[in-house]
């Protein structure tokens, strides 16, 4: 699999992938002014769907590189607000399809005759807000919507939730309706997989061997490209009920802990 800053620099068209980061966002803001960067870079058209707070990160990323001005004034590069957006284009607590061309689409196509024959990258949170609000049923029907709009497109999209890997929200019944509406989950910090690894041992011993095997046995394919360490937590709160709980607790504790960790760094 590829490594995230890779991906993130060749994301081609059509590909949708998702970042989840629970309360620390400083990761998520380093991943978001990459994928943005690289954009630049290549000439294309960007819109990004995004918090006052998020919107603000990203833009300071942006500011020393070179073309950045000229695509906000050229309108190469449109900046929304998430909650104001979501609120033209919801009826009845649910997405609505027309309304979706209409606020989003018609934003992409204006973007694309800005930006010329380039392809278009978006970043959108508006799902992240609908999941908060305990709205998943409008969240995935949202993920449908921006995937039929990636269909033979030039777009690619990346998008966030809010979501805690070790938090209860993070289970195969909430998740995977959203997993398997992206081609790859990207992955939280590869001191996840150190600290997933260091609470099995201590917690399960002998056995936590064995528990990876079946683990690697039982991927699920279906969720396109999830890294290791979120795989092995899924599999843990599904197949493992009772050693998960403390697993994960003291996986949080050992990641927290560690200095070098991507996310505090």
């Amino acid at each position: 699999m590829s490594s995230c800053p890779e991906l993130l620099d060749h994301l081609q068209a059509e590909q949708h992938v998702v970042q989840l980061y629970g309360s620390d966002d400083r990761l998520l803001s380093r991943n978001v002014g990459r994928y943005l960067e690289e954009g630049l870079k290549r000439g294309d058209g960007l819109i990004v769907i995004a918090t006052p707070a998020h919107r603000t990160s990203f833009a300071h990323h942006l500011t020393g590189q070179a073309g950045y001005p000229a695509a906000i004034l050229e309108g190469r590069l449109v900046f929304l607000d998430a909650a104001a957006t979501l609120g033209r284009l919801m009826v009845q607590g649910m997405p609505d399809p027309e309304l979706f061309d209409q606020v989003v689409g018609e934003t992409l196509r204006n973007v694309r005759r800005n930006s010329g024959h380039t392809g278009l990258r978006a970043y959108g949170e508006m799902v992240g807000l609908l999941w908060t609000a305990g709205n998943h049923a409008g969240a995935v029907r949202l993920e449908e919507l921006w995937n039929q709009l990636l269909k033979g497109s030039d777009v690619s999209l990346f998008c966030a939730y809010p979501v805690d890997v070790f938090g209860s929200d993070f289970q195969i019944d909430a998740v995977d309706p959203v997993l398997c509406s992206h081609t790859h989950l990207l992955p939280v910090d590869p001191a996840l997989q150190e600290a997933l690894d260091r609470a099995m041992n201590e917690v399960l011993g002998a056995r936590a061997e064995e528990i990876r095997s079946l683990m690697r046995a039982n991927h699920r394919p279906a969720w396109g490209t999830i890294p290791p360490a979120e795989s092995m937590v899924l599999w843990l709160r599904n197949n493992l009920p009772g050693s998960a709980p403390a697993i994960l607790q003291l996986a949080r504790i050992y990641y927290d802990s560690l200095p070098e960790s991507a996310a505090s760094s």
